[in-house]
């Protein structure tokens, strides 16, 4: 059975359902939970010509965001009564996919769990799949949890 369990989280709705099974399963293995959320910084455009834009407030937003990802994480946890860590990761220019296996393998984690918007056609060509390219790059085993706001969810009791 799995021990170490490692979770990507961003924030996203399907982020969330992959934090919540890989606590789930963690609950029913006794294992501990890693999430990890990468921090990718914008590229600067350095002639914006009339448009000002405040690096600052940019920064100040996603950290926010960031913040508040790791809190939900820590609060899952501990809701759940499952040994787990947050932590997020500067991607240093780096893609995310990559980041996120390297990070994977230096927690030893049997298992990661992540979450996909299961986009397809011209938004994924466009948009890239983080999730495909860590399944790529990845020689752990991966579960994808698919956000679909169109489906209703099972109620837990059935």
């Amino acid at each position: 059975m799995y021990k170490r369990i490692f979770a990507a989280i961003d924030g996203s709705a399907s982020a969330q359902l992959a934090l919540e099974e890989a606590v789930r399963l963690a609950q029913a293995a006794d294992a501990t939970v890693t999430a990890v959320c990468v921090v990718q910084h914008t590229t600067r455009l350095s002639d914006l010509g009339p448009v000002f834009v405040d690096e600052q407030q940019i920064h100040a937003v996603a950290t926010d965001a960031v913040t508040e990802t790791l809190k939900d994480a820590d609060e899952c946890f501990q809701q759940a009564q499952v040994r787990g860590v947050a932590r997020a990761i500067d991607a240093r220019g780096e893609e995310i996919a990559s980041v996120l296996s390297r990070a994977a393998d230096e927690c030893e984690a049997d298992l990661v769990v992540m979450g996909t918007h299961g986009r397809r056609g011209w938004r994924r060509m466009l948009m890239g799949s983080v999730a495909e390219s860590l399944v790529r790059l990845t020689h752990l085993p991966v579960l994808l949890v698919r956000h679909d706001p169109d489906i209703k969810p099972i109620p837990s009791g059935l």
